[in-house]
């Protein structure tokens, strides 16, 4: 069974210590060369809720050194910017260097390509057959991605899945912003399926995703925000992002993205095949609605 750790706190580094305890971190960390992927689609001085916040990003950091990697990198690859400026803008440069992590903007070349799968057997066929990125991140032995718990305009969600995949495809490449360049690619022909090609192809090893701040309403960028204190941890990606979705309120076959990714895999994408060790998935939604609506919902018919 998938495990999926779910925990809430107002201090949102003690909500992730507690859920990376139940995962067994020393494998996937020790003299390993680790790549964190934090969400760094967008900031502005005015408004900075739509990335990964400085303190989750500085106590994931510092829960990874325990384990001492032989490197430990933050790779980012911003959509809809420069990835440095992003990083200055929201703080998050600056607990890079504080940590002493190793920062590697991806979209940044030299390229190399790397041909996706699709199955068509099972009706999924995506429009990108192959994409141009960064070798290095090739090189990466463990990967963590870090997510903002938020809805997207296009993608339904945009959890631990979407971030790698609309991340990786290196901009400087395609163009900034990528959403702008559709003459030098195909991914939002058939976004669902390119994201779950791009899961296939780019499984992370770890997916941490937190609602600090959540997005609803709209998103990537401009939704309603509201502070959760909400974790959601996994060795298992794609269970991660199916929580996740149904924090917002989604099942599998709402998402069509997650719903093709567990047919390509790799992960488990049946709420009943998981276990959560820490809070429930009833307990967690009804804390979420709480902070996001002030209501307190179950998700449960009548």
């Amino acid at each position: 069974m998938a495990t999926v750790a779910l925990t809430q706190s107002e201090q949102i580094g003690q909500a992730i210590t507690e859920a990376l305890q139940y995962f067994r971190l020393e494998p996937l960390i020790r003299n390993k060369r680790v790549a964190v992927k934090p969400n760094d689609t967008w900031a502005s001085d005015q408004d900075k809720t739509a990335v990964t916040q400085p303190d989750t990003l500085r106590s994931v950091l510092r829960h990874i050194k325990l384990y001492e990697p032989s490197e430990l990198i933050v790779t980012g690859g911003a959509g809809a910017a420069e990835t440095d400026q992003v990083f200055e803008t929201a703080d998050l440069m600056a607990v890079v260097r504080e940590e002493g992590a190793t920062f590697v903007d991806h979209n940044r070349g030299p390229f190399q390509e790397i041909e996706l799968f699709y199955a068509p057997e099972i009706d999924v066929a995506g429009p990108q057959k192959s994409i141009m990125v960064n070798p290095r991140i090739l090189s990466y032995e463990t990967l963590i991605v870090l997510s903002q718990l938020k809805v997207h305009e296009s993608a339904t969600v945009t959890l631990a899945l979407k971030n790698i995949a609309m991340s990786f495809p290196a901009a400087d490449y395609y163009g900034h912003p990528r959403a702008s360049q559709a003459n030098k690619h195909h991914f939002f022909e058939d976004l669902h399926s390119f994201i779950a090609a791009m899961h296939h192809r780019f499984p992370a090893q770890l997916a941490i995703t937190v609602g600090h701040p959540a997005m609803v309403a709209s998103g990537p960028v401009g939704g309603y925000t509201a502070e959760t204190g909400i974790v959601i941890v996994s060795d298992d990606t794609l269970a991660a992002d199916v929580v996740g979705a149904r924090l917002l309120g989604f099942h599998v076959q709402g998402v069509r993205h997650l719903w093709e990714a567990s047919r390509l895999g790799p992960g488990e994408a049946d709420i009943e095949k998981m276990q959560f060790p820490a809070m429930s998935l009833q307990d967690a939604i009804k804390i979420y609605t709480r902070k996001v609506y002030g209501k307190e919902m179950t998700f449960q018919h009548p």
